[in-house]
């Protein structure tokens, strides 16, 4: 319900965007904290690039998601575009400043033009918390590192039960191979599979032959590998045994990477937390190497809120981008340099802000929208105006979080009325007699 004035004006945000309240801003606040806290314990460092970039940077890096990118109007200068993610913004700098390893966290605001559903925590504009390890490691190690950073934030974050299912680009290329889709159309075949979470294979299967002109049996033969899904071990096992799929160069590349990554995920004591889905494919065109999602698990905790109601999904996905930094350096005339591959987590921190905040309101969760300690005031006729000011000022010269009323002789009713609504845990009371004494009482 938006008021309008009398010019016919509306206030309101855009489409996809809200205001952030004291109390939402502070929840916010704490997931960041957590998170950063996490990301700084495995060595991260953090950077800040422009809201937005050069239109050409973004351009062809994300696949069917490009019509979502919002391009800054043409105003007779360099043509900009507002970041999609902190990703293709990462490998920029690492290209522009010859930067051959780092491991960055960054968190950010990023810009989409995707049709908002408010409910699932789905925006215009939000929120994104990055941290990737760029560098030439040993195969599969920093991999491992980068999923036990996401299983650690998720499990700190306290957001329930959740699975993290993963994937390899090379598994999923391979099955294409096999299956014998045509190289050029792997990447939009690969956007039909990664719907199978939200569509059943029916679906996907028509989007295959009729849009995207595959024949029925090579979408049958896709169909027999993307459906399978398990415990990490258990279909490793089974695809490696597999001699038809094991024939194909990338396939088996993929499957030697991921019983390495599950040997070390079991180092770490995460492997029970991850699920080997072929159906996951993530959009995005950059992804050369393992790929990973992670999701609330549907009103699985029997405790917890229901989470199915809030729909929230996907909480967080990324994965291995060995060719970004590359494209960048070679578009630059950079020429053919070592290259530095890259593996990362985005976690979607509105979407665990929405679980957070359904929390709240169920009572599981208490914040505050100020952090203010005490509260100072006077008691009876006389105002105390200056003696409050003169307490105040002790207070935060201690380093206490304390606040008075701005009136010269406020109401008692007045005065109890904000300490009320601001959940304000002590009240330091002023009246003439222990001043007098120089004592006040605390409540």
């Amino acid at each position: 319900g938006a008021s309008t004035g009398g010019q016919g004006f509306v206030l309101k945000t855009p489409k996809g965007t809200v205001d952030h309240k004291p109390e939402a801003t502070l929840l916010r606040k704490k997931i960041f904290n957590t998170l950063e806290s996490i990301f700084v314990k495995y060595g991260g460092s953090t950077i800040d690039t422009p809201v937005f970039e050069l239109r050409e940077i973004l351009a062809g890096k994300y696949g069917e998601d490009s019509k979502l990118i919002y391009d800054l109007q043409d105003q007779g200068g360099e043509l900009c575009s507002l970041r999609y993610d902190l990703t293709v913004p990462f490998a920029r700098y690492l290209a522009m400043n010859g930067v051959t390893s780092m491991k960055r966290y960054h968190i950010g605001k990023v810009y989409r033009r995707d049709q908002p559903v408010l409910s699932k925590g789905r925006m215009r504009e939000f929120y994104q918390c990055d941290f990737d390890i760029a560098g030439n490691y040993d195969s599969m190690v920093p991999d491992a590192e980068i999923l036990c950073i996401l299983c650690e934030a998720l499990t700190a974050l306290d957001i329930g039960e959740y699975i993290v299912k993963i994937n390899h680009r090379k598994i999923l290329d391979g099955i294409f191979e096999l299956a014998g889709v045509p190289a050029e159309k792997t990447r939009s075949v690969s956007s039909a599979v990664d719907k199978l979470d939200k569509s059943p294979w029916s679906e996907v299967k028509r989007e295959m032959t009729v849009e995207k002109g595959l024949s029925e049996e090579v979408a049958d033969k896709i169909g027999e590998y993307v459906g399978l899904k398990g415990p990490g071990w258990e279909l490793l096992e089974r695809l490696e045994s597999d001699a038809a799929l094991t024939g194909v160069t990338s396939a088996k590349e993929g499957l030697s990477d991921m019983r390495k990554l599950f040997t070390y995920l079991e180092v770490f004591g995460v492997l029970d937390k991850l699920s080997f889905d072929m159906s996951l494919a993530r959009g995005l065109d950059y992804y050369t190497g393992i790929i990973y999602e992670a999701i609330t698990e549907d009103g699985k905790a029997e405790d917890g809120p229901d989470e199915s109601t809030v729909g929230v999904g996907s909480i967080a996905g990324g994965g291995r981008y060995d060719n970004l930094v590359g494209m960048f350096s070679e578009a630059a005339g950079q020429g053919k340099k070592e290259p530095v591959p890259c593996v990362g987590v985005s976690v979607g921190v509105e979407r665990v802000y929405s679980i957070m905040e359904m929390r709240r309101r169920q009572g599981d969760i208490k914040v505050r929208g100020k952090e203010t300690d005490v509260y100072i005031m006077n008691f009876g006729k006389e105002g105390l105006l200056k003696e409050r000011m003169a307490l105040a000022k002790k207070l935060r010269d201690a380093g206490i979080k304390a606040e008075y009323m701005f009136k010269e002789s406020p109401r008692d009713r007045a005065q109890w009325a904000t300490i009320d609504s601001d959940q304000i845990p002590y009240v330091a009371i002023l009246a003439p007699k222990e001043l007098a004494a120089g004592t006040c009482r605390i409540k």
